[in-house]
């Protein structure tokens, strides 16, 4: 197909259900008119036909008695004068013509008499007109009845010129008459297009409903057909979509409660526990090696575990939408600075920034954001390990890479999500899985994101971007 016609081509399932209903009415609407008019138009040609065939046999055996055989020339003249105008009578080499009619009389029509001795007719083409030649044989009479040729020929050239106007009117009446039935042809289609397309809007709402969440959308199915079936169908499987997350969604729910509960479960013998191993860990000098080092294991551990309930709690604070931002003004490079030096990173950690960075934020949920990014990085990646904090009028950047071996393609897509390690080999490792998911939710609450990928020298950045001033609204945290 060309563009050209691509593009004039309709789009919509309405307008090629409008162009088809017309295309098939008006070619319907022709092809009758011009059948008509073709019928019509035979009918005119062969009344005429006969009309002028009749006439021309009638003065032909008018004038017969009268002729004198052999006929000399005065008996040709007169039986062409009473045939009438345009007319050539022939007898051997002897010939009697009238008007410019004789010269279009062909020799096909000439042979065809002589071979057939009866009258015969041909319509032809000349000057721009329609013509008819009719060609009559006398024959003698004997006696007995039987005729034989006489040898004398008439052939009337007759102007068929009237019987075309006749036809041409005919034509385009059937023109006039297919022309009309394009209105109704439209308004007719537009009627069976809305009829039928009204199902299929019904549908294609509920399709919308369905795609913006709301399951319970339905199209009562109307009649009996193909329509109707879709319909149901839909509606099916709506229910079973419907039924399928309510599931999931009590799943979820059951999930998120099972993990908060047990969280807080867990809090209070986790610090008794802690305080315990605490206790261990100042005696573990006086104790044998082998006992050293099980204290040691145990202290690490337990420490694990209550990192673990910590985080899992702040997710069951996330999911259940608890979690409100205590935002302040303060310094970002030196909010990230004292991230560092809390946790005994500075002499490990290149950072760059200037000072004199505002942002408005939670300046606890910024540190543990940048605490779960260059811990990250110190974890799984190579040393240098840099953190580089740059502004803009709108947004503060804070991007953190290492020199390790980057993000594979496979992890890069899941590096946010929870409990995801890239390695099983590393399931004992002390992160619980949940440091970036958090660090995620944490950008995500301030209006802001985080984007992992591999750095062109190699190893892997991850940069968290956060808005200036996200919203002016001082949020008090819930539950914390």
């Amino acid at each position: 197909m060309s563009p050209v016609l691509g593009r004039l081509r309709p789009r919509g399932l309405r307008p090629r259900l409008v162009v088809a209903f017309v295309l098939v009415t008006v070619l319907g609407a022709a092809a009758a008119a011009w059948a008509g008019a073709g019928s019509a138009a035979t009918a005119l040609v062969d009344g005429a036909q006969e009309r002028i065939t009749g006439e021309v046999a009638d003065r032909v055996g008018a004038a017969a008695p009268e002729l004198a055989y052999p006929p000399d020339q005065d008996a040709l003249d007169r039986l062409r004068r009473d045939v009438g105008p345009n007319t050539l009578v022939t007898y051997e080499d002897m010939r009697s013509a009238d008007g410019t009619g004789p010269r279009l009389v062909t020799d096909a029509l000439r042979g065809a008499v002589r071979e057939r001795d009866r009258i015969t007719v041909q319509r032809v083409a000349a000057d721009g007109r329609p013509w008819l030649l009719v060609g009559v044989p006398l024959m003698i009479t004997a006696p007995d009845g039987g005729r034989t040729p006489s040898g004398i020929e008439v052939y009337a050239v007759r102007d068929l010129s009237g019987v075309q106007d006749q036809v041409d009117a005919l034509t385009r009446a059937a023109a006039g008459a297919s022309a009309l039935a394009l209105v109704p042809a439209v308004l007719l289609a537009l009627l069976a297009a809305r009829g039928v397309l009204r199902p299929v809007r019904d549908l294609r709402d509920t399709a919308r409903r369905l795609a913006s969440g709301d399951l319970g959308a339905r199209t009562a199915p109307q009649g009996a057909d193909e329509l109707a079936e879709l319909t149901a169908t839909v509606n099916e499987m709506a229910e079973s979509v419907q039924t399928s997350m309510a599931g999931m969604e009590r799943m979820r729910a059951d999930a998120r409660r099972f993990a908060s509960d047990v969280s807080h479960e867990l809090r209070t013998p986790l610090s008794t526990l802690t305080a315990v191993v605490e206790v261990l860990a100042t005696a573990s000098d006086r104790m044998e090696p082998d006992d050293r080092e099980s204290v040691g294991l145990a202290v690490t551990e337990t420490r694990r575990l209550v990192r673990l309930v910590e985080d899992l709690m702040e997710v069951s604070r996330f999911d259940a939408g608890s979690v409100r931002l205590r935002v302040e003004e303060f310094d970002a490079v030196g909010a990230v600075r004292d991230c560092l030096r809390a946790r005994g990173w500075l002499d490990r950690v290149e950072l760059e920034g200037v000072e004199g960075i505002t942002l408005r934020a939670d300046r606890r949920r910024l540190d543990v954001v940048v605490a779960n990014l260059v811990g990250n990085a110190l974890r799984h990646g190579e040393p240098p390990v840099r953190v580089r904090v740059t502004a803009t009028p709108d947004e503060v950047r804070i991007e953190v890479t290492d020199d390790g071996p980057g993000l594979p393609e496979e992890v890069r897509p899941h590096v946010f999500d929870r409990f995801y390690k890239a390695d099983t080999a590393r399931a004992r490792t002390p992160g619980s899985g949940l440091g970036l998911a958090i660090a995620a939710e944490n950008a995500r609450l301030h209006g802001g994101g985080i984007t992992a990928e591999n750095a062109g020298g190699g190893g892997a950045r991850f940069v968290l971007r956060l808005p200036r001033d996200p919203g002016g609204q001082e949020k008090q945290e819930e539950g914390s």
